[in-house]
């Protein structure tokens, strides 16, 4: 397979949700790589995410009544090719949640199911390279009645949410570059209180979830066997308000936060349906979040669904 105390900032589990998935190479929502026809590619993927300092809006601390905030995922994934520039892709993670010190408790369970339509409706030469646009469309739902105004502690948000993203990628011999550009629309929630205070008071259990953008550039080298790429990614969101001076994050806080990090696959010589995955990123910039290190492996093999089984080495498909 080729997205506590009252001194808190926001979840590392929540930055890691969203970024994760946008850091992964192996033919995911936000890489340029397609399945072939008929193919199904599945696999688990652990990831482990840990922060000590936080951005409390724009002002960088460490809570020594939280500790270290830690998030352990297992998320499985699955990749099935429609046609060759057509895909359907889905994720489902369970999420556990932890901090080091104070008296609060982390919660565990399954978060949200997402789903995917991958498409490249255009592939061209340009010079000595290939170039390739891609649109996703994708859309996600929560798959348990977990609380999100538990933060930074929370699995979740607990929002529905859809986006859309273009992506332009652009390969020379075994280089290449791609880049692309989100729009997320994200549902109302409720929460377990009849009011709350944002910049004013809100006498309801209802809260208005701002929408948010998210920008991925990666870089590197690819072939048919390896993958090595240097990835940044840059969420923002479009609205919200920041956490107010010793106080507990809210799920509708502006939660900005720039990533760098790096990813690889290898595909197995002797199977090579088999591929290992791993990498990680860091948070170098944020705003309401935690400056979270994380880092993954996981394992995917393909099967083939074709009438005419091909022995076809699933790496020629890197274009």
């Amino acid at each position: 397979m080729k997205k506590l105390t009252t001194h808190m900032a926001v979840v590392a589990m929540l930055l890691f949700a969203m970024l994760l998935p946008h850091s992964l190479s192996a033919q995911t929502d936000i890489d340029a790589l397609m399945m072939s026809k008929n193919e199904f590619c599945i696999g688990p993927m652990y990831s482990y995410s840990s922060w000590k300092n936080y951005w409390e809006g724009t002002r960088k601390r460490d809570n020594e009544n939280l500790g270290t905030v830690s998030t352990r995922m297992l998320t499985v994934m699955g990749n099935y090719g429609i046609t060759k520039k057509l895909s359907i892709l889905f994720s489902a993670p369970y999420v556990k949640t932890k901090a080091s010190a104070g008296t609060l408790q982390g919660l565990d369970g399954i978060q949200d199911l997402s789903l995917f339509l991958k498409w490249r409706p255009f592939q061209t030469k340009l010079g000595a390279g290939k170039l390739s646009v891609l649109g996703i469309a994708g859309v996600s739902v929560p798959l348990t009645d977990y609380t999100p105004d538990y933060l930074p502690l929370s699995i979740g948000l607990h929002s529905k949410t859809a986006l859309g993203r273009l992506m332009v990628d652009y390969k020379w011999r075994d280089f290449f570059a791609t880049a692309s550009a989100t729009y997320v629309l994200r549902d109302n929630i409720k929460i377990d209180r009849e009011s709350y205070y944002t910049t004013e008071m809100h006498n309801t259990h209802e809260v208005e979830m701002p929408d948010a953008s998210n920008y991925n550039f990666r870089a590197g080298f690819r072939n048919q066997r390896w993958i090595a790429e240097a990835v940044m990614n840059i969420w923002t969101t479009l609205g919200g308000f920041d956490i107010t001076r010793n106080n507990m994050p809210f799920p509708s806080n502006k939660m900005n936060a720039t990533t760098l990090g790096a990813n690889f696959k290898y595909v197995l010589p002797p199977l090579p349906q088999l591929s290992i995955v791993a990498g990680g990123n860091t948070t170098v910039a944020g705003r309401n979040v935690g400056q979270a290190t994380t880092v993954y492996g996981s394992v995917f093999y393909i099967l083939n669904f074709s009438k005419k089984s091909n022995a076809t080495d699933p790496t020629s498909k890197v274009k």
